[in-house]
C-alpha cells in the first residue's frame, strides 16, 4: 500500500538527510521519480519550485507536496491525498526531531570535546556536497530548456542563473528581490517570445 512505502521512504529520507530540505531533494527525487515512479521529472520540478516560494522548510514542503501528488497519481482521491501529504511530512521529521533532541542533550555535555568539534567540520563538508548534487539535479531540459527544442530560452535561462548567482553570491542581493525581478524577465521574455 502507497502509505507504507511513503511513510517508510520519508522517515528513511529525513533520518539520513544532513544539511536540511535543499540536501533532501535529491533523495527525494531518487526515491519519488527514479525509484518508485510516483511523478515525473516535471512535476517533481513543479513541486521543488513551489515548495521553494511557499512558507517554510523546502524539504518539509517537498515532502508534502510529494505526499499529495503520490497519491493523487496513484489514483487515490483527493481528500487521501492529504492524508498523504500529512504523513510524509510527519515521517520527514519524525526521528530527526527524536535524534536532535538527543544530540542536543549530547553536544551541551560534551561541546569542547575536541573530537566532537572534528565530526561537525566534517558533516559540514558532507552536507556542502548534498546541496550542490541538489543544485545539479534542478539542471533539466525542463528547468533550464534544449538547445535543440529553443536555444533562446536555454539561453536566456543560463542568463538568469548566472546573474543571480553573481548578483547573491558577490553582492548579497536580497533573495526576494532576486526572485521577483527573475519571475518578471522571465514572463516579460516568454511572454514576449
Amino acid at each position: 500500500m502507497i502509505f507504507w512505502k511513503l511513510f517508510y521512504i520519508f522517515l528513511r529520507i529525513g533520518i539520513f538527510s544532513f544539511g536540511g530540505g535543499l540536501a533532501m531533494i535529491a533523495l527525494i527525487q531518487n526515491e519519488v521519480v527514479e525509484k518508485q515512479g510516483w511523478l515525473t521529472a516535471q512535476e517533481f520540478t513543479d513541486v521543488v519550485a513551489t515548495s521553494q516560494i511557499t512558507p517554510g522548510p523546502v524539504g518539509i514542503n517537498t515532502a508534502t507536496y510529494t505526499g499529495y501528488m503520490a497519491v493523487v497519481n496513484a489514483g487515490y482521491p483527493e481528500w487521501l491525498g492529504i492524508v498523504g501529504a500529512f504523513l510524509a511530512s510527519f515521517s520527514v521529521i519524525l526521528l530527526p526531531l527524536i535524534l536532535m533532541l538527543l544530540v542536543c542533550k549530547l553536544l551541551l555535555k560534551n561541546k569542547d570535546n575536541p573530537l566532537i568539534a572534528s565530526a561537525m567540520s566534517t558533516l559540514r563538508l558532507a552536507i556542502v556536497g548534498l546541496i550542490a548534487a541538489a543544485a545539479l539535479l534542478m539542471v533539466t531540459p525542463e528547468n533550464f530548456g534544449s538547445y535543440a527544442v529553443s536555444p533562446t530560452q536555454l539561453f536566456v535561462s543560463i542568463g538568469i542563473f548566472l546573474t543571480v548567482f553573481v548578483a547573491s553570491f558577490k553582492f548579497k542581493a536580497s533573495p526576494i528581490l532576486l526572485i521577483l525581478l527573475s519571475g518578471a524577465v522571465g514572463a516579460l521574455v516568454y511572454g514576449v517570445l
